[in-house]
């Protein structure tokens, strides 16, 4: 069945800035969604949005959304610390949450989004992107068909040449502050990338992290007094895993290199590197290093299975899950296993050592804002 044959999702979307905007297009894409109503304290903004998209209501209370019953889910796209309190609102208001990554500002509201969803029997998903590319999807077909063997290493890659936010010439100064953004590149761009490793190791408990980052690279003056940018523009990180399976990180906005060499998975059977996707393993004293087509893999998941539209992208999957089309990935669970590696590298950073899983739980503040 497809998402237009399907009974249509109605949608409202709470916060019409850059990242509310992203979403409503590619909502735009999914035959099954329909948003009815929009949410923004910023109201010419808003109106402006809904008359571009025909999208029939406005508020600038997202309670008077919430206080809707014919909506039946939410999309948050606010800064990274109104995400509790506006998700946790929505979900004891009976929607089922969409929200925009990372998860939250401080680990200890991403478990308390986790844990209300769980209370409320809503559902919850953070916007993962990169769990819906063709590489990951072609990694999880080879790993579930046993093709690696048993997992033990996974390396998260994230590349930027010079990519600050605000001061390298895109965004707001809203990504650059902590008070706003609670991190950089670990909680912008890492995120994406750990929880496709996470996800591509089934998740498994975090033990003890280990972590440093950096800012180091000059930046344009007038921009960085603007800005009051004071987060990293690199993060590293090694992380312990149950089962013996560990994790290392490397996240940049800016470095001085034209390329990290993507992300990995190792197995006792085979290895991939996700960028570009490549099949390591062995066949007696044969070496076989293999490439894929991935616009071949993507045509025959589109036309010989049936809802082949289910991963096309996290907007696609959510209105898929919501209909009852396809099982819903756990998102919140990858997400809310992410905050807790980056909030441990920053406190590993701090600290100057190695730091357990129980720890970064018991230190963790919250950083929501009041709403």
């Amino acid at each position: 069945m497809s998402s237009s044959a399907a009974e249509p999702i109605r949608l409202g979307i709470i916060g019409v800035g850059q990242i509310g905007k992203h979403h409503i297009r590619e909502y735009a894409r999914v035959p099954g969604a329909q948003i009815v109503a929009v949410a923004d304290i910023n109201e010419a903004e808003a109106r402006r949005v809904a008359a571009e998209h025909n999208i029939p209501a406005v508020y600038t209370d997202f309670r008077a959304l919430l206080a809707r019953d014919d909506i039946q889910a939410v999309d948050v796209c606010l800064h990274n610390n109104l995400h509790m309190p506006v998700t946790v609102a929505a979900l004891e208001a009976g929607k089922d949450v969409y929200c925009e990554k990372p998860m939250a500002g401080a680990y200890i509201d991403a478990l308390r989004m986790y844990e209300t969803a769980r209370q409320t029997g809503r559902r919850l998903s953070i916007q993962l992107s990169t769990l819906f590319k063709d590489e990951t999807l072609a990694a999880r077909r080879l790993i579930d068909a046993g093709e690696l063997g048993r997992l033990y290493h996974a390396r998260s890659t994230g590349h930027r040449r010079r990519g600050r936010p605000y001061v390298d010439g895109y965004g707001t100064p809203a990504f650059v502050q902590k008070a706003q953004a609670s991190g950089g590149a670990l909680y912008d761009m890492g995120v994406y990338h750990i929880a496709r490793m996470l996800y591509l190791l089934d998740n498994p408990d975090v033990l003890t992290i280990s972590g440093k980052t950096y800012q180091e690279t000059p930046m344009d003056l007038q921009r960085q007094a603007l800005s009051g940018y004071d987060v990293e523009e690199l993060g590293l990180g090694f992380v312990r895993l149950a089962g013996g399976v560990t994790l290392d990180i490397i996240e940049a906005w800016a470095v001085h290199l034209d390329r990290f060499d993507g992300s990995i998975v190792l197995g006792s059977l085979g290895g991939i590197r996700l960028e570009p996707f490549g099949f390591y393993r062995n066949a007696g004293d044969l070496q076989l290093d293999c490439t894929a087509d991935m616009g071949a893999f993507n045509w025959r998941r589109h036309n010989v299975y049936p809802d082949g539209d289910v991963y096309d992208s996290p907007q696609h999957h959510w209105i898929a899950a919501l209909q009852g089309r396809v099982d819903l990935l756990p998102t919140d669970a990858l997400a809310l296993n992410t905050m807790l590696i980056s909030e441990g590298i920053y406190l590993s950073e701090r600290l100057g050592r190695e730091v357990r899983a129980e720890e970064v739980r018991a230190r963790s503040v919250s950083t929501a804002a009041a709403v």
